[in-house]
């Protein structure tokens, strides 16, 4: 019994050799493209992009405003899939 253990041992990374690396959908391969384009800067806009103060404060108000509510100990799902934020139904 140990024998086939160790024939399966010695073998398990032969079967991980067999995977073939790349994308294994059309569309894994297009948002691999894209991720390519932003990393490199290829398609990066030559207008930089700028926030006026007013639009940065008022995203920093939202930022802070989300640490109004408490954090639930847990989530339920219902049979929709909705979350129920630590409320129970």
């Amino acid at each position: 019994m140990k024998a086939h253990y160790l024939i399966g041992l010695v073998l398990l990374p032969l079967g991980a050799m067999a995977i073939e690396p790349g994308p294994s959908s059309p569309q894994q391969a297009e948002t691999e493209n894209w991720m390519v384009l932003q990393i490199n800067g290829r398609a990066a806009s030559p207008t930089p992009q700028r926030a006026t103060p007013a639009e940065r404060e008022q995203a920093s108000q939202r930022w802070l405003d989300t640490y109004k509510y408490p954090i639930p100990e847990f989530f339920e799902t219902g049979t929709s899939g909705d979350s129920k934020g630590g409320q129970s139904q």
